[in-house]
């Protein structure tokens, strides 16, 4: 296999992610659902942005294996060091019911970690994306270009992000260790994104979802300088058989 350059693929996938983000708003005017086997909600929009996305990535590294949610079944299970990880639409419940909360996300992992990242909010207008340490930058309307830097250390009261409105007696727990009193609740990989602008501090989950659920997330806040770990302070890797996540804490800097 050839070095892979993730600057080159990621702005590679820029473009099409918008028109990955466009096909997802105009499906999403004609939605079709059904319940996969694990009884999440799957539609028309997820699968036709995962064929965009996927078609793309066959054409520029095709040798590198794709792992996509919506096409698991066909992945045989065993552990990987290099591949592509896709969510088409994370937040499907948001997407569903005409949200804007909902992401597009490709990760990219080379030796089990994280590398790379784009991740895509089509109705807010936000695309996000990372390739590597200090390169963690967003794009507003396809326009204004913010390079990310969650280092700092801001005059405000802290406030962390969790999955759900009323969160378990583990999260706050973590939440009041870190001496924090505040909360929002928000679906999505957008969490990462948000610590990675510096408008949130903090985000723990129990271990929960898929390695697609966070790849992308993880390397666009960690290259803004997050730090990402399960509750036991240890790296979290991906290529595991049967893609779960440990449990997970990204505290926007080192000062958290």
């Amino acid at each position: 296999m050839k070095k892979i350059n993730p600057e080159f693929l990621i702005k590679k996938l820029i473009p099409v992610f918008y028109q990955a983000g466009a096909k997802s708003i105009k499906c999403s005017k004609k939605l079709k659902i059904h319940i996969k086997e694990d009884g999440t909600p799957v539609s028309n929009g997820d699968l036709e942005v995962d064929a965009i996305i996927q078609s793309f990535l066959k054409k520029i590294t095709p040798n590198i294996e794709i792992v996509s949610e919506e096409t698991i079944q066909e992945t045989k299970n065993k552990t990987r060091d290099t591949f592509w990880l896709i969510d088409p639409i994370d937040g499907t419940s948001s997407y569903i019911k005409g949200g804007s909360e909902y992401t597009i996300n490709v990760g990219l992992i080379i030796k089990k970690k994280a590398v790379a990242g784009i991740i895509y909010a089509p109705k807010k207008k936000r695309l996000f994306y990372s390739y590597g340490k200090n390169k963690s930058y967003e794009i507003y309307n396809k326009k204004k270009k913010i390079k990310l830097d969650c280092t700092k250390k801001l005059n405000r009261e802290k406030i962390a992000l969790t999955n759900s409105s009323n969160p378990s007696l583990t999260i706050k727990k973590i939440l009041n260790k870190h001496k924090i009193n505040k909360f929002v609740s928000m679906r999505s990989s957008l969490k990462f994104c948000m610590i990675a602008n510096n408008a949130f501090d903090l985000y723990a989950a129990k271990a929960r979802a898929r390695e697609w659920d966070y790849a992308a997330g993880h390397a666009v806040a960690e290259g803004a300088g997050a730090i990402i770990r399960n509750h036991q302070n240890k790296p979290i890797t991906y290529g595991k058989k049967g893609f779960k996540n440990p449990s997970l804490l990204v505290r926007r800097n080192s000062k958290i």
